[in-house]
């Protein structure tokens, strides 16, 4: 799926996301740039590969990672199922009162853009390639 979003200097926008077919790795762009496996994407700044490959290796740490780019809002996206992190994973991000809403990946990379896009302090934290 293309995304055709407003420009926001300065922003990290996604631009595309496609899911894995056969033999084809999900992935997407932020920008121009093309990411193929998980990804914190914050609203500003370096785009961060992120090692998780699978639900069951998520972590606290994982969680606390996301607390230190400080956003307001994590957007999860739980890969291509829609699965809630449980509140033990999240503590990190509850304890700085951040917010957070668990969504597929597909659904997560719009809602990050319109987010983003308002100028928004968001992060999305993307699993890619996870059922």
């Amino acid at each position: 799926m293309k995304f055709v979003p407003e420009t926001l200097q300065g922003a990290n926008l996604i631009s595309r996301h496609e899911r894995g077919a056969a033999g084809v790795r999900e992935r997407l762009w932020v920008g121009a740039q093309m990411i193929e496996g998980s990804v914190l994407v914050p609203w500003a700044g370096a785009v961060v590969p992120w090692g998780v490959r699978a639900w069951a290796e998520l972590s606290p740490d994982d969680f606390e990672r996301m607390a230190q780019f400080a956003p307001e809002l994590v957007v999860f996206g739980s890969g291509t199922l829609m699965r809630f992190a449980a509140p033990a994973l999240v503590r990190p991000l509850i304890e700085r009162r951040i917010g957070i809403e668990c969504m597929d990946t597909a659904a997560a990379c719009r809602t990050y853009n319109v987010l983003a896009s308002e100028g928004r302090s968001v992060l999305a934290a993307l699993l890619l390639g996870v059922d």
